[in-house]
């Protein structure tokens, strides 16, 4: 009987040396940013609490106007009060809630806490999208029309992203559920992204294309790029942590930090003269 050959096993190879340390380094440079931008977004639930809760339980609600926001107390108008400072809270509770779904051991160690406080966000998120436009629109809770178009696009964002990514986590396709929550998670900051962009840019640039009456050309291009930027970065970070290209994660490394370096500016500007001088 003719005995069958084997042919002899080749050994599996990893990946190239180049290629995991491209890795490494675009792995690395978005838990910078991410540190960042939790150092600044709890700081902003901080002051938020601060400025806000104390005189809303006290009763002053026209204190809401010290923090220097557009139409914060109206008298006489309950329903638009009330829509402000509900959305103005929940955005403590879903800035809080959304870096703790992102926080990978959380996530991991407590996986059915993960999948109710995920719920739990995407139910806020679509409440305080709808708000948002409702504030904007109905109550006219805006600078000019340009502007607000841009934070409508935002609420409406925010819905398509909250949908998708709960059908994900539905049908168990984590990988798309997980990109879809960014996504999520990057248009509900869009409000605090406005900030760190206004005050890293007048920090650099000295206020150009800034005014008292939020009518520069910054002012109304921040108003899409709060949101518009974030997400394309986002994009081309997943694509380079999909390529199999040590040039793009290489690349999209440095774009990450030199992004970490903006956010850490902007929060810096944010606290000092934004936040921390109203509590």
């Amino acid at each position: 009987m003719r005995e069958a050959s084997v042919a002899p096993a080749t050994p599996s190879r990893g990946p190239l040396p180049g290629l995991a340390l491209s890795r490494n380094l675009l792995s690395g440079s978005a838990k910078l940013w991410f540190l960042a931008a939790a150092a600044g977004q709890w700081m902003f639930v901080y002051y938020i609490t601060l400025a806000y809760v104390p005189v809303t339980v006290a009763g002053e609600y026209a204190r809401w106007d010290e923090t220097g926001l557009m139409e914060g107390y109206t008298a006489g108008d309950v329903w638009g009060n009330l829509g402000f400072i509900s959305h103005v809270l929940l955005a403590a509770v879903i800035t809080a809630g959304g870096l703790l779904q992102l926080t990978p051991p959380l996530r991991k160690r407590f996986p059915a806490v993960h999948r109710w406080t995920g719920r739990s966000y995407m139910l806020i998120a679509v409440f305080m999208a709808i708000g948002g436009i409702a504030l904007i629109w109905v109550r006219g809770t805006r600078v000019n029309d340009f502007a607000a178009l841009g934070t409508t696009v935002d609420g409406v964002l925010i819905l398509v992203a909250a949908g998708f990514a709960l059908r994900h986590a539905i049908a168990r396709r984590i990988d798309q559920h997980r990109r879809w929550a960014m996504r999520l998670f990057i248009f509900v900051s869009g409000v605090w992204f406005t900030r760190i962009g206004y005050m890293g840019w007048a920090i650099l640039s000295g206020g150009a294309g800034m005014s008292r009456d939020m009518s520069g050309w910054f002012d109304n291009f921040v108003a899409w790029a709060s949101f518009l930027i974030p997400w394309i970065l986002l994009e081309l970070y997943l694509r380079a942590q999909d390529s199999r290209s040590t040039g793009a994660k290489i690349a999209m490394a440095a774009v990450v930090l030199a992004a970490t370096a903006f956010t850490a500016l902007g929060v810096f500007g944010a606290w000092m003269m934004m936040w921390s001088p109203h509590i």
